[in-house]
């Protein structure tokens, strides 16, 4: 059978297609220590927010039938996203309503659309590209151009702290911005190194952007306002030309696939149309269920109190654990501010990060390597193949016998090189 250009590059070769595969073995497998994928811990608390609310609308026929038997409109839920237009309008006195929101099926399904949008060939023929101005970045932007070479990257400036901490910082020395970008994207938090950018740095890219009248994007599917797994100071922010795209998945409803963008009225406008003929409408399912805890503002109450303890106390746990194992060698580990990844870096690492991802799957630990979390960022740079990102999401007994084999793992390779 043959496949076009587009369809080729979809379906083989993609990093978060390794990622997810890994996922679904780790699944059928019990034997196998899932450190790989982006799936949110189970939280009871939050697992029983959501069951009420499911039996509130299985008891009610005209909330079942808008649930399964109604299609939405392109922007999705209307109830959903003016309660959400009001509750940020109280909380962070943004300037908006409904027409400035619009739902996807899931935040990934949302890049697809705004890359596309924004970047890749123009009616003059130009092409225009998405600038990440922070790698390493995430691995599930590489593949979602139509077109190949949708990305331009920039290296970070590593702050090495005490150890054994780094962190990248945004180089804005090293930002070159022409005719050819059509817009700025960061995760904040940062997926895969749980870097937070600092209010200043974001302030900076929004400038930038503005300068060039070009949106910034801001992926916040672990961050504010809510899931809110943000562990250092930060503020939310959004405006007219600042797209903000947020998700219900690691509120701990991945099943859902709702992603959020919030932008200006002319970019939700071409979103919705994009969106009708992709998927005629988003999925119900995500609005339905937390509707009301937006209306409330306990979606915020539950990210503070419920959530990002959640998980500050499983990133705690996971250090100490790699201290342990990974004692005498020489690694170190991007200062954990946000989501629920650890990103191992080993100077010299006498392996590409790659062959180690195997050596380790050979071990039954499911880890992500490093390398492709550097979309659009030139080669040469030894970094790029010395980390690796673990996620700490998952049973805390697993995440420590993982990180035991790492460690274990790591020591062997040093060993077998003559370090």
């Amino acid at each position: 059978m043959h496949f076009s250009s587009f369809g080729e590059k979809l379906s083989s070769g993609a990093g978060i297609l390794s990622l997810m595969d890994d996922l679904g073995k780790a699944m059928a497998d019990g034997d196998l220590i899932m450190m790989g994928g982006g799936n949110p811990g189970h939280i009871p608390a939050i697992q029983e927010v959501v069951r009420a609310r499911l039996h509130r609308i299985l008891d009610d026929d005209q909330a079942l039938r808008k649930l399964i038997g109604i299609y939405d409109p392109p922007r999705g839920d209307r109830d959903f996203r003016r309660a959400l237009a009001a509750l940020l309008r109280q909380e962070y006195g943004w300037d908006l309503d409904e027409d400035n929101i619009c739902l996807t099926n899931g935040s990934q399904g949302a890049f697809f659309l705004l890359f596309n949008l924004l970047a890749g060939r123009t009616r003059d023929g130009g092409r225009r590209k998405i600038l990440l101005p922070l790698a390493p970045e995430y691995i599930g932007y590489a593949d979602l151009g139509i077109e190949e070479d949708l990305f331009v990257a920039v290296q970070p400036r590593i702050e090495i702290l005490d150890e054994p901490y780094f962190k990248y910082r945004v180089d804005f020395d090293r930002i070159a911005i022409n005719e050819e970008i059509g817009a700025i994207c960061v995760s904040r938090p940062t997926n895969p190194t749980g870097n937070v950018l600092t209010d200043d740095e974001v302030a900076g890219l929004a400038e930038l952007a503005a300068a060039h009248e070009i949106p910034l994007i801001v992926d916040g599917a672990y961050g504010l306002p809510f899931p809110g797994m943000v562990y250092t100071g930060a503020s939310p922010v959004w405006n007219e030309h600042l797209v903000l795209c947020l998700s219900l998945s690691k509120f701990g409803l991945p099943a859902v696939r709702t992603g959020i963008v919030i932008g200006g009225r002319e970019l939700i406008r071409a979103l919705s149309g994009m969106n009708a003929v992709v998927n005629l409408a988003p999925s119900s399912f995500g609005a339905m269920l937390t509707a009301d805890l937006v209306r409330s503002g306990e979606i915020l109450r539950l990210g503070r109190e419920v959530i990002r303890p959640f998980y500050q106390r499983k990133r705690d746990l996971a250090l100490a654990a790699l201290a342990e194992s990974c004692a005498g060698l020489p690694f170190r580990v991007h200062v954990p501010e946000g989501a629920f990844f650890l990103w191992l870096w080993f100077p010299g690492l006498p392996v590409e990060s790659g062959a180690l991802y195997e050596r380790l799957k050979a071990r039954g630990v499911l880890v992500v390597s490093g390398h492709w979390f550097f979309p659009g960022l030139d080669g040469g740079w030894p970094h790029t193949g010395e980390c690796l990102r673990l996620t700490y999401s998952q049973d805390e007994a697993e995440v420590r016998r993982g990180i035991a084999i790492i460690g274990d793992e790591i020591r062997r390779v040093f060993q077998q090189s003559g370090h």
